[in-house]
């Protein structure tokens, strides 16, 4: 099946800004980007008006595999409350206790939120089970949603662990990470104070990649610490929250391929500080926009919410949060056939209700995504 979308007011390829054009698409790949004057014939044919045309949204971290929700949570945080993670663990205990049944459901649920509002790709990471069975049920679960799966069974300690958290390290190491390898791409770590350090990160990092899982990174949420770095020691794809940075870090990530993936529905949702995206862009550090989509500290599947906060909270560019929360977050997951525009990649793009991709900040809260096309196919 062959589409073409046709009198594009601003096309928005991730590699330049083009005015009255088209794009044609045949099975699940774009073939031509030109002028609308130019256009091929189609099977399927939309007539953009005049509307702005981007690439879908790519959320490259988002935490989709749990039961439950932590509404009284965000309540006491927003009376006063500090967030310190702990609250994790009362997830733990509803996603343990659901069936698989409700787990998908749950999950296929955000993701067609997700959908409506332009994200094509979502990654999903495990995290709330905890212990072999349902880290490994999280996971087979994941994968017949997305191919970006994550396996973070290091997010924090459970509390049969609490006073032995090397033992649970040696968990993940070797019995839990035998049962999810066939089902997971990635392999995370929650590196901070109060979950996993350096050395265990470390561990746990490099046996993933042993079984051969690409390596990921949460660091430096909530304080200055060793997770940026070690991303790039390790080679990691990406480090998300990167919310606390030194001179050493930006200047480590500044001279890596590891992408730096910031999360400001958390800094939103925990009223904590948001990082300084300024800071990394012009360091020339490549840049990802994701949701953190999670019951407890980042509860949105938006990618537009996430775009306007990054604009107005941490000093992106209208045309500089749209690239990371396309191009930038495809960096993220090693995918160079998404995020962008352009013949060989794969058709997926919105078409907005605006002229402009610069609507999407400036008219925040406002459902802008008009038509979504994902895989070639019209949503």
């Amino acid at each position: 099946m062959s589409l073409v979308i046709t009198d594009i007011g601003e096309l928005f390829t991730g590699d330049e800004i083009r005015t009255g054009a088209a794009v044609a698409i045949d099975g699940d790949r774009i073939v031509w980007v030109g002028d609308t004057a130019g256009a091929p014939t189609a099977d399927q044919r939309i007539d953009a008006g005049g509307a702005a045309v981007l690439p879908g949204f790519v959320d490259s971290h988002a935490h989709l595999m749990f039961a439950g929700d932590r509404a009284a949570e965000f309540g006491a945080r927003m009376a006063g409350a500090a967030y310190t993670g702990g609250g994790i663990r009362t997830t733990v205990a509803a996603t343990r206790s659901a069936s698989d049944d409700d787990l998908r459901d749950n999950a296929r649920r955000l993701i067609g939120e997700a959908l409506r509002q332009g994200t094509t790709t979502i990654e999903i990471k495990s995290g709330y089970g905890l212990n072999v069975a349902d880290e490994a049920r999280s996971l087979r679960i994941a994968a017949t949603l997305t191919p970006e799966t994550t396996f973070l069974g290091a997010h924090v300690v459970p509390a049969e662990y609490r006073d032995r958290p090397d033992d649970y390290v040696s968990l993940v190491c070797g019995p839990m990470l035998d049962a999810v390898a066939p089902y997971a791409k990635w392999v995370d770590v929650f590196c901070e104070r109060g979950a996993f350090d350096a050395d265990q990160t470390r561990a746990i990092i490099t046996a993933g990649q042993a079984r051969g899982l690409g390596a990921r990174l949460h660091g430096n949420q909530l304080g200055p610490g060793p997770g940026v770095r070690l991303a790039v020691e390790l080679g990691a794809a990406s480090v998300d929250h990167c919310t606390h940075l030194d001179d050493a870090d930006v200047d480590a990530l500044a001279s890596s391929e590891t992408v730096a993936t910031l999360l400001p529905g958390a800094e939103f949702s925990t009223r904590s500080p948001y990082p300084d995206g300024r800071r990394l862009l012009d360091a020339g550090i490549t840049v990802a926009l994701a949701t953190d989509c999670n019951p407890g500290s980042s509860y949105t599947s938006s990618m537009p919410f996430c775009i306007a906060l990054a604009v107005r909270e941490m000093h992106l560019t209208p045309t500089e949060a749209v690239a990371a929360a396309t191009a930038g977050a495809a960096a993220a997951l090693r995918r160079p056939d998404l995020g962008r525009i352009t013949p060989g990649a794969r058709a997926d793009l919105i078409v907005l209700d605006a002229p402009s991709h610069l609507h999407l900040a400036y008219r925040p809260g406002v459902p802008l995504v008009r038509t979504v096309v994902h895989n070639g196919v019209l949503q």
